[in-house]
């Protein structure tokens, strides 16, 4: 479920949004040729089968086998990941800390991609029991109040699984994205969507689409989610805010942010975190802001304190989970 930000369209723009078919009538608009769907599908079947002669933890087990292999060969992204791993910690990091956390972040990312690839073809209820939900309280006192929740997503981590895990554990879903998605994430959003009710239900909204159907959701009382952390901006027109993270100053989204104010959804923040053996911990912060009566709405001042404390949350959760951090 992860985007790369709403704004207002020219008027070109908005008049070729319109033409577009409906959001949420397809999962992709990317084909896929018969090639890519036969790899895809003989890599699935050979991950299921090992599953179901060694158990889930002997597939963990060889991602985590897999994972060493390429930390081993791939000191290009090893590198990388040590001066990002350098900025998270600017008072310092021993060398002996960093290659544990490297190697964590490469088991990490392989056994996700190896789990992604079968998710659908488990049992829901051993689905369900590696799932963890922290602060699921907040989200139901947002959706009680009404005018639903917005939930700000990072890229850091499993956020691309967030919106179905959320659906799974019965919440009416809507996630905002970049409509270029890779060729793995088309091919297993449609094996969800015949599998699971749930996934078929969300709503997918794409970044450059038409905002009145972001505002349809919100008024839908659902749960809204979207990752607003870009490494890079891409169009002229998209609304951004300076924020301080890492020392350093970055431009992040606000399109979605803005309209959920609008909207006078509660707003939090919330993170996917990957467990051993397949686990996964869904953590849904307490609200970053809760409407009140007779309060402005969307301004400078408001929304530069949200990002502010969106962007200190990723900072604190990224120190905490360290082998989380992408876009590496």
């Amino acid at each position: 479920m992860s985007v790369e930000g709403t704004a207002v369209s020219t008027q070109a723009q908005r008049v070729r949004a319109e033409q577009r078919p409906p959001a949420g009538t397809s999962r992709a608009e990317k084909q896929l040729s018969w090639w890519v769907r036969g790899k895809f599908g003989l890599v699935r079947w050979f991950l299921f089968a090992w599953a179901r002669l060694f158990s889930l933890k002997g597939l963990y087990l060889f991602g985590c086998w897999f994972a060493t292999a390429e930390y081993l060969i791939n000191f290009k992204r090893r590198r990388r990941y040590w001066r990002e791993l350098q900025g998270v910690f600017p008072e310092g990091i021993s060398r002996s800390r960093g290659r544990a956390i490297i190697h964590r972040y490469f088991q990490r990312t392989r056994c996700d991609k190896l789990y992604y690839l079968i998710f659908d073809r488990l049992p829901r209820d051993k689905i369900m029991r590696r799932i963890k939900f922290q602060g699921r309280e907040h989200v139901d006192a947002a959706l009680a109040r009404g005018n639903s929740l917005y939930t700000m997503l990072s890229h850091n981590g499993s956020h691309h699984i967030a919106g179905l895990l959320m659906a799974l554990c019965g919440y009416r879903v809507a996630g905002i994205r970049d409509r270029n998605e890779g060729a793995i994430r088309v091919y297993v959003q449609e094996r969800y969507a015949e599998t699971f009710p749930e996934y078929a239900a969300i709503r997918v909204l794409y970044a450059d689409s038409f905002p009145r159907e972001i505002y349809r959701c919100f008024q839908e009382n659902r749960v809204v989610g979207s990752a607003l952390d870009v490494s890079r901006v891409r169009g002229l027109t998209l609304k951004t805010c300076p924020v301080k993270i890492f020392g350093e100053q970055r431009e992040f989204l606000t399109g979605t942010l803005q309209i959920a104010l609008r909207c006078r959804a509660t707003v939090c923040q919330a993170f996917v975190v990957s467990r051993p053996n397949f686990y996964f911990r869904l953590i849904a912060c307490p609200p970053l802001y809760v409407p009140g009566e007779g309060e402005s709405e969307e301004s400078p001042e408001l929304i530069q304190r949200i990002m502010q404390q969106y962007a200190d949350g990723i900072a604190a959760h990224v120190r905490e989970h360290p082998d989380h951090l992408s876009r590496v």
